[in-house]
């Protein structure tokens, strides 16, 4: 069964979960998200039910918002336990810490910020909520400067993003300190079948425009990404699950390669793909097969198949996050037909509320791959040519 959620649902899961009878648990945040008729609505008390009749009950939730109701409602199963286990990054990092026992991590409340011996943290570091979502409140501290104008910086973000999303999903009373993990970055949708084995179903590069850049801009596949990560980083997942020992369990996890070929996790994210039904959407127009219905079939992507006809092909999500420095009450308005006009080939745009949410939209396109600077320009872009202020 799947949970759908705000902040958003696309028109593509909306039809898989229609078309294939998925049973769609109808929360009162369900009613509100303009499902399509006929789809399979079950009640809240027919989920529990449900998932009572199951070890490991199969759920996909669009939106970690979702993961309060599976805490509060689902409490005799193992899931919320599980969920915790990647959601809370101090307890993630406990868990993984055999596979790398001299990685340095702290967790640190956020009123004892300004208390912390700086002298004693391995620099470069990575700060970020211990519960959180979308590159918020995340920092690259190099020296002492960047340490204090970081603690500034986070207090302010504090109150912009106050009350944005449940704590479940973003927690910023503590934060956890973490060495910084060099490397190139990558996004992994995967799941662990009924038997905990598991299933990659996407594998995208997440570029960045600088070295200080944290932000989620540029993410890309194609076939020459999942064919040199596919068996290497399935192995790594398979080790995850072997340490958290989930089965029926999708996550959309964060890793980077480092110079000597190591990998390392920054994250797992637990019940889902993507946010934003991102990548999943991305993998079904990159490459024809759908995420969403091969996890609930528990399905495995021939990639042999799949990869064919793609070469010279890169498709990347570009994540339209409101960098301009203008605070969206003075924007009047975001030009999406001059954006469109700097790619070759956009597949699909989302058009997001930004007076809601810090980011203006969500844009697929598909690039030849001798024509990475369409790319590269929007990555270093602030996007402030494309607004208009009031």
């Amino acid at each position: 069964m799947f949970f759908v959620d705000e902040p958003y649902i696309s028109d593509f899961f909306k039809s898989t979960v229609k078309d294939n009878n998925i049973p769609v648990i109808q929360t009162e945040i369900a009613k509100k998200m303009n499902l399509y008729s006929k789809t399979n609505l079950i009640t809240e008390s027919e989920a529990i039910q449900l998932a009572a009749k199951s070890k490991n009950p199969l759920i996909y939730t669009t939106s970690e918002n979702a993961i309060g109701w599976i805490s509060k409602n689902l409490s005799f199963t193992n899931l919320p336990s599980k969920i915790d286990l990647f959601k809370n990054k101090f307890k993630f990092r406990k868990l993984i810490k055999s596979m790398f026992p001299d990685f340095y991590f702290k967790e640190v409340d956020i009123k004892d910020l300004d208390k912390i011996d700086f002298e004693k943290l391995p620099l470069p570091f990575i700060i970020k909520p211990t519960v959180g979502f979308f590159s918020m409140g995340v920092y690259k501290v190099s020296n002492s400067k960047e340490w204090l104008d970081t603690i500034i910086l986070i207090k302010k973000e504090i109150k912009d993003i106050k009350g944005l999303y449940p704590l479940k999903v973003l927690d910023t009373s503590s934060f956890i300190i973490e060495q910084c993990i060099e490397g190139d970055e990558f996004a992994v949708d995967a799941y662990f079948n009924a038997l905990g084995d598991p299933v990659i179903l996407s594998i995208l590069h997440h570029t960045f425009s600088s070295d200080a850049d944290v932000s989620d801009r540029v993410y890309t596949t194609s076939k020459d990404i999942i064919e040199k990560n596919l068996e290497e980083f399935t192995n790594f997942v398979e080790k995850i699950g072997q340490l958290s020992n989930v089965k029926n369990f999708p996550v959309h996890i964060e890793l980077r390669r480092n110079s000597d070929g190591t990998i390392l996790p920054i994250e797992v994210n637990p019940m889902r793909f993507g946010g934003w039904c991102t990548t999943a959407d991305i993998t079904y127009q990159a490459y024809g097969f759908n995420p969403y219905l091969y996890y609930y079939t528990q399905k495995k992507p021939d990639w042999n198949k799949v990869l064919k006809n793609k070469e010279g092909k890169l498709f990347s999500i570009v994540v339209l996050d409101n960098s301009t420095g203008i605070e969206a009450k003075d924007i009047k308005s975001f030009n999406f037909e001059k954006l469109l006009e700097t790619f070759e080939k956009p597949l699909e745009l989302r058009k997001i509320d930004f007076n809601k949410y810090p980011v203006f939209g969500f844009l697929f396109t598909e690039t030849k791959a001798d024509n990475f600077d369409e790319l590269k320009k929007i990555l270093d872009s602030d996007l402030s040519e494309y607004i208009t202020t009031k």
